[in-house]
């Protein structure tokens, strides 16, 4: 183990634990290798949630329902939460787990390509949770912005794909290369877009915080870099 990860390990066990459902959500997730969000990442939007007191939150990428649970954990009382999932197999898991957690009336879980439903989506919301196809980040954001509310904070995992991120397109294995090359076109538009003000922090595998502002999407030019 790294001195890095050391530092991440002593970091993580300074926080209290989930809930027993959570727990138990996320042993299963790891015996299972379905991805779920990180302790960093859970830490992270503990807080956020907790200073921001959101009301509607809305999240991309369900998967089997952990991240949606823990934010409502954490939410305050009224808080509703809209989750967007399109993979078939984990969309029943997904609502087992609300229904289990007695979460159905809070949590609200649309099925559906994620950019489809997003153009279709007429609330505004005061935290987005972006965590599904890493490649389609990029399209996500304009239907993002439009649905985020001035002062809304838009939340983006998974963003630096394991360090690959820092590397020439031609270093990353050719099969990865469009999702490292979108990925890269994100990172630039958020943090060159007018109407957000963007952090990109190394927690975990990568996570931005973008506060919206004002303004409007840069074009594309700029975002491959090295």
């Amino acid at each position: 183990m790294t001195r890095g990860e050391r530092v991440s390990a002593y970091i993580n066990s300074l926080y209290p634990g989930n809930s027993e459902q959570l727990d138990r959500m996320e042993a299963d997730a790891k015996a299972s290798k379905v991805p779920i969000i990180r302790k960093e990442t859970q830490s992270l939007l503990r807080f956020l949630i907790k200073a921001h007191s959101p009301e509607k939150i809305l999240e991309v990428g369900t998967a089997v329902g952990f991240s949606a649970l823990f934010m409502s954990e954490y939410a305050p009382e009224g808080c509703r939460i809209t989750t967007i999932e399109n993979y078939e197999k984990r969309i029943p898991v997904a609502r087992e787990h609300f229904a289990r957690a007695g979460k159905e009336e809070q949590i609200t879980l649309i099925e559906g390509d994620a950019l489809q439903v997003l153009k279709e989506l007429k609330d505004t919301y005061d935290l987005i949770f972006v965590d599904a196809a890493k490649g389609q980040y990029i399209s996500y954001l304009p239907e993002v912005l439009r649905l985020l509310r001035r002062g809304g904070i838009l939340v983006s995992d998974n963003v630096l794909q394991d360090g690959d991120i820092i590397e020439s397109r031609f270093a990353v294995e050719r099969r990865n290369r469009t999702i490292h090359a979108r990925m890269r076109e994100y990172l630039y538009a958020l943090t060159h877009t007018e109407e957000l003000t963007t952090s990109i922090l190394p927690l975990g595998d990568g996570v931005t915080i973008s506060v919206r502002t004002g303004g409007s999407l840069p074009d594309r030019k700029g975002a491959d870099g090295i």
